[in-house]
């Protein structure tokens, strides 16, 4: 897609509309999907998360033009019955509640959410080199609602690309916490740290390891040469945005107060950073830096299976978690997604250390309990309510595969509720892989798709300039 991604930026300078001026530089970017291998939905408590790259990518190219305009354009949005060409004010971006209404101002304007936040952001964090309107054109092959992270490739390649433009470096951990804060602020979806990492440093064949306390990258690691990581999209739309994730999330730092209240220690705001959240002098936090022995033996038995708004606010008088909500009516399921958090952090460290020796020695012992570990997480997110019948048909499609066939473990990925299924297979089990695609397509859940194979993250992929 490279190629004929330039190949449009060039017809774009030259073509009739002349979308991009021909007397100024395009500063192009590259941001992949990700697939997490592990850890799909622990980061906001502070776990590890294990992320892969995949192929599919979103492009975003970038000019600066001399008036006030925002001018964006998009080559797949037509495809989802949005609208392709938005134009904005880029003086119109005076705060986030501004930009809020903006990009909500109809449905078919709402992907600008993912673009139009980081031109504020950088506004906001960059004012002496914000001075000229820019012109912005994207394409992408990430499916939306998928679990594969569309929106920060889109944030990611777009920031990237964007602030080149500007004569901006971001790359890094700097580039991943802005893009971050966008989708926090302007999307107003309560993502984490590990997707825009992810889609920033990720490498070819290689995994992403995080500790998302808030983000401290590790040493990637090389996939063992004997394993595969292949995803296969259910088909059944997940939305970060919707309510089973924002409940869960809600559900943990709920029971993240319960533990903190038994034991007396002060939770406060800490809002020095751009993206606030509440700590303590315990656990700094993150239910993650809870032992799980220490939790199953004092904590366990305290948390309620199931809480409501008020109940909850009677007892421990706050929420502490900024991005959610707690809404009336809702039934927040609190034992398991603290269990969830405090347990998934030491399912992806025993599977990072695994990883780590199998890829030095190839070892079936270690791929069997690297798939386990797997099969005990995608359980969990049944536990927290962000299970989904189509990706339980699909992992149990995997499990019957079994070993002896090449597959060694599966799970839902993302934020759950329908989305992708990750697979931890052998390097030749492509036919398998197939086998378990037809027969799911075949049980009529959804349309389903295979994603294959790793790319480069947009720091690796760099800025290309058109003269």
């Amino acid at each position: 897609m490279a190629m004929n991604f330039e190949a449009a930026v060039h017809d774009l300078r030259r073509g009739e509309k002349n979308f991009f001026s021909a007397a100024l530089p395009v500063c192009l970017s590259r941001a992949p999907g990700r697939l997490d291998l592990m850890g799909g939905n622990d980061d906001y408590t502070g776990g590890l998360v294990f992320e892969s790259t995949i192929q599919e990518g979103t492009y975003a190219a970038a000019q600066l033009c001399d008036d006030d305009v925002v001018e964006m354009k998009n080559r797949s949005a037509a495809q989802k019955k949005w609208k392709d060409e938005v134009i904005f004010s880029l003086s119109g971006l005076v705060d986030e509640a501004c930009v809020r209404a903006m990009v909500n101002a109809s449905p078919e304007v709402r992907w600008t959410a993912y673009v139009l936040g980081n031109i504020f952001y950088l506004k906001k964090r960059f004012p002496e080199k914000i001075n000229k309107g820019i012109k912005i054109y994207i394409d992408s092959t990430v499916p939306p609602n998928r679990g594969v992270s569309s929106s920060a490739a889109i944030e990611v390649a777009v920031m990237k690309a964007s602030a080149a433009a500007y004569g901006i470096d971001l790359s890094g951990m700097e580039l991943a916490l802005a893009c971050q804060w966008v989708e926090n602020a302007i999307a107003e979806s309560a993502c984490g740290i590990m997707d825009q990492a992810a889609v920033v440093t990720g490498r070819e064949g290689h995994i992403v390891p995080l500790v998302c306390q808030p983000c401290n990258p590790e040493p990637l690691i090389k996939l063992p040469q004997d394993l595969r990581i292949w995803g296969i999209d259910s088909g059944v739309s997940h939305q970060v945005s919707g309510i089973e994730y924002e409940a869960a999330r809600a559900a943990a730092f709920m029971g993240y107060k319960i533990i903190c209240d038994h034991e007396n220690i002060p939770v406060s705001l800490d809002a020095s950073a751009e993206i606030h959240r509440y700590t303590d002098p315990a656990w700094n936090g993150y239910l993650a830096n809870i032992p799980v022995s220490v939790f199953r033996e004092k904590y366990e038995p305290l948390l309620p299976e199931n809480t409501g708004k008020q109940s909850y606010l009677t007892k421990h008088h706050i929420h502490v978690d900024p991005f959610t909500p707690l809404r009336e009516h809702v039934a927040y399921h609190i034992w398991a997604n603290t269990k969830y958090a405090v347990e998934e952090n030491y399912r992806v460290q025993a599977f990072s250390e695994l990883s780590r020796g199998a890829a030095l020695t190839a070892s079936k012992r270690a791929y069997v309990l690297m798939g386990e570990l797997m099969y005990q997480s995608h359980y969990a997110y049944s536990e927290c309510g962000l299970g989904a019948t189509a990706t339980d048909f699909l992992v149990n499609l995997c499990r019957a595969e079994g070993v002896a066939n090449g597959i060694y473990g599966a799970k839902i990925t993302g934020g759950g509720a329908g989305g992708t299924v990750a697979i931890l297979a052998d390097k030749n089990a492509r036919e398998i892989i197939e086998k378990i695609f037809n027969k799911y397509s075949e049980a009529g859940f959804g349309d389903p798709y295979i994603f294959e194979g790793s790319s480069d993250g947009a720091d690796s992929y760099g800025i290309k300039v058109i003269k």
